[in-house]
């Protein structure tokens, strides 16, 4: 069990995910097991379009809460709600999702940091969170907090993999996986890591370590973290 969570860039692959996601969760919930079969996911577009869930929710019978912030995206099952740090928790309640989940799937394109630290009446065994890439390894830091916050275009959005590793840690997760081709950073809560797993250096989890920080974005306020 040791080397199940130490080979996922190989599982990278799947029919829905924008850069295999599907098949490294798939490898993550075959090595510490499905307990609630029941996945949140946001901004999930119209469900299908590059989801992280969509595999588990078709395939595999999952339950699940989509939400998506821009009211121009619409699909089954996927509730028009605009995500931020003060709301998080209440839509969660509002939408019935169990106290305890396997799956929370995070991609605003800017306050990721931020809502994942806010959420605290619930606990996924497994997060995906995407990063900012242009930062180095050894910087945390996220953008400044704006509840109305939407992605420009620019390298001004989300937060460091060091900034997500840190709140994951705090939260009592161990970073394990990030993609070869996509900012995408997943997390496992210790309390499920298989027996005899070893924790490895965000350098050798990850490819994206050319940059130093973001570029055109002096005029716009990063926070330390």
């Amino acid at each position: 069990m040791a080397s199940a969570l130490s080979d996922l860039r190989e599982y990278e692959r799947g029919t829905y995910s924008q850069f295999g996601e599907e098949g490294v969760l798939a490898r993550i919930f075959e090595s510490i097991g499905v307990k609630h079969k029941y996945c949140v996911e946001f901004g999930a577009k119209d469900g299908e379009t590059i989801s992280n869930t969509a595999s588990l929710r078709r395939d595999h019978g999952w339950s699940s809460l989509l939400m998506e912030g821009d009211p121009d995206w619409k699909g089954q099952d996927v509730q028009t709600e605009f995500v931020t740090a003060e709301n998080v928790n209440p839509l969660f309640a509002k939408y019935r999702v169990p106290a305890e989940f396997d799956l929370l799937s995070i991609d605003v394109d800017g306050n990721d940091y931020w809502i994942w630290r806010a959420i605290d009446a619930f606990e996924a065994r497994v997060v995906v969170v995407e990063y900012n890439i242009f930062f180095g390894l050894d910087v945390a830091k996220t953008i400044e907090y704006r509840p109305d916050h939407v992605w420009d275009g620019s390298t001004y959005h989300g937060a460091s993999l060091a900034a997500l590793d840190k709140l994951g840690r705090s939260k009592g997760y161990c970073l394990v996986h990030t993609e070869s081709w996509a900012p995408n950073a997943f997390f496992v809560k210790r309390s499920e890591l298989p027996a005899g797993f070893v924790e490895r250096p965000i350098h050798e989890l990850t490819d994206w370590g050319a940059y130093l920080e973001p570029r055109d974005t002096a005029d716009r306020n990063w926070v330390s973290v």
